[in-house]
């Protein structure tokens, strides 16, 4: 049982999933060193399982989808009363109202913030009003934030230049780092005739290039018959750019991608695909190409910032055209046409990137200075 007296550190972000499935390292980590860790989340089926880990929870209405200021305000308020009662030593915030509604409420208190921007997300890809809005929010929340992690350093560079964050405050780390002792390269079974499999992982949003990714599929399978085209990931129907499900099922019904549904494990996928596919518009780090770089994968993405942090031309992986489905598919058929030996070889150096640079313990390093930094008064 965690010490009461512990100093607190608030982990949060917009879904309790993603705290059990991208912090769980981070977390036991925390805990280990001391702290007594207490997640401010919305609630949802992933609770006990992070409660079993020691985590103390605490649900947060967030509207993910909605832009109402009145809701946000709302948000700010609960955000406020919550951290009031706490008094945490650290507020960790994720994802765009976290990060600005939790770092302003904290901030209030006297709370030392820590961000991490791990995507820019819809509103700086399709560049709008809303766009100019999020980046006033982020000016006023970030300003007087600790540290301010970001994930690859165009996002930084980006953040900097129009004046969103000082370029003191930031830091760069390698996404959330991957386990490499969980994600291990496994040897595929050896089945004669199996179809060569290509996976994507992601939530089924716009944004991830899930419909470039069927369409594609379309044009690799017009050559390749028997090539498969696994899709694995949760229908997000809280995301403006989500795809509905009846768009899935149909292309299930096509025969032109296999879907999987959500797996709380994505491990037993990854070893059963050739190669994993990410046609993303643009990512922070994308932890589904560092888990299939863990597991010896060659990969298949876009050539946008966050992708190319991990998935390299001519090295691991090839790269496709941004909201492209031809180019994509070019990009398949190049992985088609490797042999077998050729393929591993880029599995192999997928393996030798993740070890050599995304080690989750440098993620939590980082972010233990990060806090201890925050915490203690500076003379």
């Amino acid at each position: 049982m965690t010490d009461a007296s512990a100093p607190v550190v608030v982990l949060s972000i917009n879904m309790t999933w993603n705290i059990v499935n991208f912090r769980s390292g981070l977390i036991r980590r925390l805990l280990t060193e001391g702290y007594r860790v207490v997640a401010v989340s919305p609630a949802d089926a992933h609770v006990d399982r992070l409660v079993a880990m020691g985590v103390e929870h605490v649900d947060i209405a967030i509207d993910n989808k909605g832009v109402s200021p009145l809701r946000d305000l709302a948000l700010l308020r609960n955000y406020r009363r919550i951290l009031k009662d706490l008094r945490p030593a650290a507020f960790l915030g994720w994802t765009i109202k976290p990060n600005v509604w939790g770092s302003l409420a904290a901030q209030s208190l006297g709370i030392p913030v820590i961000n991490n921007i791990s995507g820019l997300g819809t509103a700086f890809i399709k560049v709008g009003l809303l766009t100019r809005i999020v980046q006033a929010l982020y000016r006023a929340a970030l300003a007087r934030s600790s540290t301010v992690f970001f994930q690859n350093r165009h996002d930084r560079d980006l953040f900097v230049e129009q004046g969103m964050v000082r370029a003191a405050q930031t830091a760069l780390l390698p996404g959330s780092g991957i386990d490499l002792t969980d994600f291990t390269p496994v040897a595929a079974p050896d089945e004669k005739g199996a179809s060569f499999a290509f996976l994507m992982v992601a939530r089924l949003l716009r944004d991830k290039g899930v419909v470039e990714y069927a369409e594609a599929a379309r044009i690799v399978r017009a050559a390749h018959p028997d090539a498969r085209f696994r899709l694995l990931g949760f229908l997000d129907v809280a995301n403006r750019t989500a795809i509905d499900r009846a768009t899935v099922e149909g292309w299930v019904a096509e025969g032109v991608i296999d879907y999987l549904g959500e797996a709380d494990d994505v491990r037993p996928h990854l070893a059963a695909a050739d190669a994993v596919v990410l046609p993303s518009y643009r990512e922070g780090m994308p932890r589904s190409l560092l888990e299939a770089a863990a597991m010896a994968k060659p990969l298949v993405a876009t050539d946008v910032p966050g992708c190319t942090e991990i998935a390299r031309a001519g090295d691991n992986a090839f790269l496709c055209t941004v909201r492209d489905a031809r180019s994509l598919a070019e990009a398949m058929c190049a992985m088609l046409a490797l042999t077998p030996a050729e393929r591993g070889a880029m599995g192999a150096r997928s393996r030798a990137i993740a070890e050599a640079e995304f080690d989750t313990v440098v993620v939590e390093d980082r972010y233990l200075d990060a806090i201890q930094r925050a915490i203690v008064p500076k003379g």
